[in-house]
């Protein structure tokens, strides 16, 4: 097998690139091949809630509080007329909760009056619902609706850069130049898979590149091996 040293350099071939991210999908689905979304939901309105209340929190922790909360809450129009107290007692075990209880009666006062309960499928009537921004959109138009997005969070973000697979300052730009880079029909599961690899190798903080599966494809440590 030929090896061609990545590390290091910072121009890479338009073809060499190609040749990589081919090979990064093929570890990705190896490590990850049940990748998938693990905010635990029954239906849209319980996703789109749940996507809400993962900001600046992690799913295990949001899947601790919403069992009850749906139990009380099972649809948009009894969330909208809670009592944001009793809402916040709910959600007092994960961050921000006292900000993410009034955020989401907001969003189910938002779904009743503008879309009779339901969860639109369309970006730009999701970003203007309370508490929706492109990620969240993005997740949810996966999930639900069966459509290939690219959802950048702050895993996607650090991953695309250090995978040497896009280089923009925004997670708005990331997402278009990864829509470029990668096959569209990969798009959801690769989301997940990032997701999946910056939780558990690639931390921000101390990142294990000993021990990562994708150390000889990665440009900041790796060596490309092609045929």
């Amino acid at each position: 097998m030929k090896q061609t040293k990545v590390a290091g350099s910072n121009i890479e071939a338009a073809a060499d690139k190609e040749t990589r991210v081919g090979q990064l999908i093929e570890r990705l689905e190896e490590l990850y091949p049940q990748a998938g979304c693990e905010l635990e939901h029954r239906d849209p309105f319980q996703l789109l809630i749940a996507v809400v209340l993962s900001a600046q929190t992690t799913d295990k922790s949001v899947n601790q509080v919403t069992p009850e909360l749906f139990q009380e809450y099972p649809d948009a129009a009894s969330l909208a007329a809670a009592d944001v107290n009793k809402v916040e007692d709910i959600l007092r075990r994960i961050g921000m909760y006292r900000t993410k209880a009034a955020r989401i009666i907001q969003l189910a006062d938002r779904l009743e009056k503008d879309h009779q309960g339901r969860v639109p499928g369309r970006m730009e009537q999701l970003i203007k619902l309370p508490g929706i921004g492109r990620k969240s959109a993005n997740v949810v138009l996966a999930e639900v609706f069966g459509e290939q997005r690219i959802a950048v969070d702050t895993h996607v973000f650090r991953l695309a850069r250090r995978l040497g697979l896009a280089d923009q300052p925004t997670p708005e730009k990331t997402e278009l130049e990864l829509m470029e880079v990668l096959p569209e029909k990969r798009w959801t599961f690769l989301h997940h898979a990032l997701i999946h690899h910056g939780r558990q190798v690639c931390m921000a903080r101390k990142p294990n590149c000993a021990g990562c599966g994708l150390q000889e494809l990665c440009p900041k440590t790796g060596v490309q091996i092609t045929d």
